[in-house]
């Protein structure tokens, strides 16, 4: 008997009296084991393995890339099997679960159910040694000496420095159980390794996988931004965070030379499946598919550019930067407790727990998809596709920010970005400003190029600021929403603590005179302890989120209410002239506008509202984070995915199950947060490597169905059936015309559109013949969206500038459609929209609700002196201005708030005194059909969506020639609709379908 095995009898012995009646089909595996060599697999060059050691042992010493070199230097020399150096082996190759066949249309499968494949351990000197004095009640009771066990004193420290390598065999471990350990490579699987560097994480610990072959470095970020192989912070902490101490489970009963036997599982191994893949091959995979769709170029599409003749031709790739990948979105907790200084972390601290299949063995939180897929419904699984989380990637923002700092407000840089990026930006904004408070007392303003910063090439200066880019380009991330205080008790606790230390300067410049809740308009509230993360659910388990990132969990109610999302969907911005500031207006009122109508709850976190609840009552929440399925049955579900003591395969070394063992929560709510920008969803689903994203769930990977065509189901779900209804009534036709009364109802629980001022909805009223094709249309598109009159040309409100860009069309006219009661012509389009005037150029302004508009119209959030039109739809039960007024009072703002959020030039509309629809008539003399009206058959409405209107994308185009704004041209110029709900550049939201004429 020759190798490892040969050097301890006594547990070869052993071996086979466990192995009994089975030993047949242990040869009969063994001969077969893939990862089996002719030779010993040993450091041949021990010089070598002393020497990169040190650097090993030291992750937190260099940037990533340079230690995963070192690194893999170090595995690819066998360097962790130096026996004669004082590392320490597993036993054997062991089961880490269960491998259960079936038999099934003729043929045996497998299935195996472990934490990891097959393992075989290897530990450092210094790993051995902590657990020969920390682990000392191993082996378990049974395989103790009679009599009562010692008290032992808690567990130290592992020492930095100390090395985990788990290497990983292909199920199940019977295929490799009798082969020397020695005579093993892990080439199919490959290795998890931990190495204790205390100084780079809260967890304390450097997680890697690693597989021998090439290089495969995470720096410089590969094509398809997949999630990276190594770092700290990784998700492994979803299942080490319930270990005992120390994040980690490590038994001296598994190693060699140690009294005990491992745990063992039900291993039906008569057959053999080597078809098992690692989550870490399947990643790999994935990326390599993510790759392959890379590169995806297709040609601009005529009808977009044929409208948009600017930038100086249509941009290439080479023309405009794509954002920085995915990959490097990725900052962790850092050691000790967390400060306001480490108090942001990036939504991959969060994905290995509130993503489904985190673990590889459990599933909660996912429904089943299309094609055998499971669709993620978990917190990041449906916030991560969303609007919410490709905020900090969103080429429309960037595009509109390229043109506020660089034509309409140049001067004023620093402030513009800053107030922008304090939104889609929040954390990286507000970790920034935390930081250089604290370093030199001013919070400096965050810049549009710290979100490109990356910490790849090391070298780059800019690198240093990496750590913000990646917070700025998360988005509107996890932490940014389950850290606010919106009590008043609360905030009173933090107001002057670290971690608010600019919110009061952001007030002040952005709600001038608005106290109370109104006081954290425009993304400007305060956030709790540095170490609360607040949820809606009671008694939530705190020990693996502690041990994981530092944090606590928390209950707190306030995370359900309408003010959480209030806060950043009211926005309040100074109204400027060049670097004047002449008043504060609203930009963007959802919030007022729900808390005005028949869906407010009439309560908020410092209690009721006056008129109290609506006879609608429903939470931002209960829309765009239903936790009820379409048949009304509440979700249920554990709301996150870990390893648990009595759901989870056997491990040693774990808490107990009253702190790791959790409960089905009921009113489980999907993250969806959608509104209707499919042309935003599109772009990242289609353009997946100019946007830098990943376009599959790490955890879920291939067996889950991607986040962003799921948030898309969702949004064109919510269009169809929660948006608005249209209907055509009052039919008639006479000698001379055609008539018809056309109703839209709004269902939702605010304006529609609601949000950013520039989103427009119309309707597309036809006449059409017996064939189904429109003789006669009001609303009509071509290609690109553009609204067309009766000679299929550009209506006039259609386009602000000539196609060269060179000057404006009369813009002193502000030329735009009118609010209708009555329609008579196809030059004539109900288009449901807020249009607003910038200042005049010079002389005196007058800005703010009531003003006469006197400038031209504008798409400026940092111009809106002046409305010109707001006939967007009311909400249902939209309160009268008195009660607007005392409600916006007890919010803490003025009665402007309560004036601004209602219509403007609608005339005497009465659709528009309490909301919930408009009616208006389409009247068509039958001489316009000319020829064609013996063929009218019927009539239709349909009602669109429009997020980025025409004249808004040619604004864009025509006042920035920034890398944003060639971004934005290209994804919208070669963005594929054809043939879905999108076609043509307007989304449909709602059909009458034919309407027979009399």
């Amino acid at each position: 008997m020759t190798g490892l095995l040969a050097r301890d009898r006594s547990a070869t012995a052993t071996l086979a009296v466990l192995l009994g009646l089975v030993s047949t089909i242990v040869v009969q595996a063994a001969s077969i084991c893939p990862e089996e060599q002719p030779s010993d697999q040993v450091p041949t060059d021990l010089a070598l393995c002393r020497q990169l050691l040190h650097d090993v042992q030291n992750p937190s010493g260099m940037a990533l890339n340079d230690y995963e070199a070192v690194l893999g230097k170090y595995l690819e020399a066998m360097c962790h099997r130096d026996l004669e150096g004082g590392w320490t082996v597993d036993k054997r190759v062991r089961d880490t679960g269960p491998w259960i066949g079936i038999y099934q249309n003729g043929k045996w499968t497998g299935q195996y159910n472990g934490t990891h494949a097959p393992v075989l351990v290897w530990y450092s000197p210094g790993m051995y040694a902590w657990l020969k004095a920390n682990r000392r009640d191993d082996p378990p009771a049974s395989d103790r000496p009679p009599g009562p066990a010692a008290e032992l004193p808690p567990a130290t420290p592992v020492p930095d420095g100390a090395i985990i390598v788990k290497e990983m065999y292909t199920p199940p471990a019977a295929a490799c159980t009798a082969i020397d350990p020695l005579r093993l490579k892990a080439t199919a699987k490959g290795a998890a390794i931990m190495v204790r560097d205390s100084k780079g994480a809260h967890d304390g610990w450097f997680w890697s996988g690693y597989g021998w072959g090439p290089p495969d470095p995470d720096w410089p970020a590969p094509a398809g931004n997949r999630y990276p192989y190594m770092g700290f912070g990784q998700y492994c902490t979803n299942c080490h965070a319930s270990a005992k101490d120390n994040q980690t489970f490590a038994s001296l009963r598994n190693i060699m030379g140690e009294p005990g036997e491992p745990l063992v599982f039900l291993s039906q191994n008569f057959f053999l499946d080597p078809s098992w893949q690692t989550l870490r091959e399947r990643i790999a995979q994935a990326g390599a598919k993510d790759a392959a769709a890379a590169g995806n170029d297709p040609k601009y599409n005529d009808a977009f550019t044929h409208i948009f003749e600017s930038l100086g031709g249509e941009p290439k790739r080479a023309d405009f930067d794509s954002m920085q990948s995915e990959t490097y979105d990725h900052v962790w907790a850092k050691p000790g407790p967390v400060t306001a200084t480490d108090q942001f972390l990036t939504s991959d601290q969060c994905l290995g727990c509130h993503s489904a299949g985190g673990t590889g063995i459990q599933f909660d939180m996912t429904e089943p998809g299309n094609d055998n897929k499971l669709v993620n419904i978990s917190p990041y699984g449906t916030w991560r596709g969303s609007p919410m989380g490709l905020a900090g990637r969103d080429p429309i923002f960037f595009a509109q920010l390229a043109s506020e700092t660089g034509t309409f407000y140049k001067d004023s840089k620093p402030m513009v970005e800053n107030i922008c990026l304090g939104c889609h930006g929040v954390q990286g904004q507000r970790q920034y400003g935390i930081d250089t408070a604290a370093n030199d007392g001013v919070c400096e303003p965050f810049a549009r190029s710290t979100v490109d910063a990356a910490p790849y090439p090391p070298s780059d200066p800019v690198a240093a600021l990496a750590r913000y880019g990646a917070l700025a380009r998360d988005g509107v991330s996890c932490m940014a929403c389950h850290r606010m205080a919106l009590d008043a008790a609360t905030i009173a606790k933090v107001r002057g603590e670290p971690q608010n230390a600019c919110v009061e300067e952001r007030q002040k410049l952005l709600n001038r005179g608005l106290i109370g809740f109104a006081a954290t308009f425009t993304g400007s509230y305060f956030v709790g302890p540095p170490n609360d993360v607040y949820g809606p659910f009671t008694e939530p388990k705190k020990k693996s989120m502690k041990n994981a990132i530092g944090m606590d969990p928390v209950h707190n109610n306030a995370v359900t209410s309408s003010e959480l999302c209030g806060s950043c969907h009211t926005v309040h911005l100074p109204v400027m002239r060049d670097n004047e500031t002449l008043d504060h207006v609203y930009e963007q009122t959802t919030y007022p506008e729900w808390a005005f109508s028949d869906f407010r709850t009439g309560d908020s976190p410092d209690g009721p509202l006056p008129s109290l609840s609506g006879p609608r009552a429903q939470s931002c929440q209960a829309c765009h984070m239903p936790n009820k399925d379409a048949s009304g049955n509440p979700y249920r579900s554990k709301i996150a995915s870990i390893q648990e003591r009595s759901n989870f395969p056997e491990a040693e070394h774990v808490l107990k199950a009253d702190d790791i063992d959790l409960k089905v929560r009921a009113g489980f709510a999907k993250h969806t947060l959608v509104g209707l920008n499919v042309f935003l969803l599109k772009m990242a689903f289609q353009f997946p490597d100019v946007l830098g994203i990943r376009t599959r769930d790490p955890m879920l990977d291939e067996i889950g169905i991607d986040s962003i065509p799921t948030a898309e189901g969702a949004m064109l779900d919510q269009a169809v059936n929660r948006t608005a209804s249209v209907t055509v009534a009052d039919v008639r036709k006479t000698d001379d015309e055609i008539s018809a009364r056309v109703t839209v109802i709004n269902k939702v629980g605010h304006k529609f559109p609601s949000g950013v001022g520039f989103r427009r909805a119309f309707i597309e009223f036809s006449v059409l013949d017996d064939a189904g094709k429109p003789i006669w249309s009001s609303g009509a598109t071509d290609g690109a969206g553009v609204i067309l009159g009766a000679d299929k040309q550009p209506l006039a409100s259609e386009l602000w500038w000539g196609k060269t860009c060179k000057q404006r069309i009369d813009p002193e006219k502000r030329l735009h459609q009118p609010h209708y009661e009555e329609i008579t012509s196809q030059d004539q389009a109900q288009i449901y929209e807020e249009l607003t005037a910038a200042p005049p150029e010079t002389g005196v302004a007058t800005c703010g609700y009531g003003a006469t508009p006197a400038g031209p119209l504008t798409t400026s959030f940092l111009s809106i002196c002046a409305k010109v039109k707001d006939n967007r739809l009311l909400p249902a039960g939209f309160l009268p201005l008195e009660q607007r007024i005392e409600i916006a009072e007890k919010l803490g703002a003025h009665s402007n708030l309560a004036k601004e959020t209602g219509p403007w030039a609608v005339g005497n509309d009465p659709d528009y005194r309490s909301g919930g629809s408009d009616s208006l008539t389409y009247r068509i003399r039958l001489s316009e059909l000319g020829d064609k009206k013996e063929k009218a058959a019927s009539v239709q409405a349909t009602l669109y969506y429009q997020p980025t209107p025409p004249y808004y994308l040619q604004d864009r185009f025509c006042t920035s020639e920034s890398s944003d704004t060639k971004r934005l041209y290209y994804l919208a110029g070669k963005l594929g609709l054809a043939g879905t709900q999108a076609q043509d550049w307007k989304l449909r939201v709602v059909t009458s379908g034919p309407v027979a004429l009399p």
